[in-house]
């Protein structure tokens, strides 16, 4: 799934990216509709029956949330596909982009709802990820990394960090099923997960933050980089 608060920006990416508004948050404020998404995204064209496999959940529940999802623009029927007995089903989007604050105010349940939504589904992509590394082929396993890089920022920098991560992820080839044609010989999909978790500092801690040697959380150090797992 490529779903993300806010999606890489640039002339390749902005006429597959949605924006969502009211009426698209509350449509993906539910974690079936954005694994569904998902799924359209990554794999192209599928029917209820398929994709509720994929998520255990049965054909029925699928169906209904496509349904939603549909009405509120984020899939259509792909109907040189379908027939008579069976409806496909296809993305219309390859990214969604949510940035609105002012949105994020007026509803609060739905935004929270939805980026948990977001959030369990990078963890299950991670799980997934690491239930393959024994199987996979060495020269991939030795790209897997999971870091932890804990930094001391204003929030200014904190944006301009994000911006410059999203500026270096545009450089790279994006990944659809459309273009996975045109990829080179041995290219394969990579899904980048990056988050920016700000940890405000609670009133009354035991360590000061100018204390010499303080760790950081999890015990880790104070400055530098921490892996959660070395790469493999």
């Amino acid at each position: 799934m490529t779903d993300s608060k806010a999606a890489p920006r640039g002339p390749k990416h902005e006429s597959s990216t949605v924006v969502l508004d009211a009426k698209g948050l509350r449509a993906l404020a539910h974690p079936v509709r954005v694994q569904l998404v998902g799924l359209l995204r990554k794999y192209g064209p599928s029917t209820a029956t398929r994709l509720a496999e994929r998520l255990g959940v049965n054909s029925g529940t699928a169906s209904y949330h496509l349904r939603q999802l549909g009405d509120a623009g984020f899939v259509e029927e792909d109907t040189e596909r379908g027939n008579a007995r069976e409806r496909w089903w296809r993305a219309v989007h390859q990214s969604t982009r949510f940035s609105d604050r002012e949105l994020a105010e007026e509803q609060p349940e739905a935004a929270l709802a939805y980026l948990q939504s977001v959030a369990a589904a990078y963890t299950l992509r991670t799980q997934r990820a690491l239930g393959e590394l024994q199987t996979m082929p060495d020269r991939w396993r030795g790209t897997f990394d999971i870091s932890d890089w804990p930094l001391r920022l204003t929030p200014e920098e904190a944006v301009r960090l994000q911006e410059e991560l999203h500026a270096l992820l545009f450089r790279y080839r994006s990944d659809s099923p459309e273009t996975a044609a045109e990829a080179p010989e041995g290219a394969e999909r990579v899904s980048v997960i990056t988050q920016i978790l700000p940890e405000l500092d609670l009133p009354g801690s035991d360590t000061p933050d100018d204390t010499p040697g303080a760790p950081a959380e999890g015990g880790g150090p104070a400055r530098g980089r921490r892996r959660g797992m070395e790469s493999w």
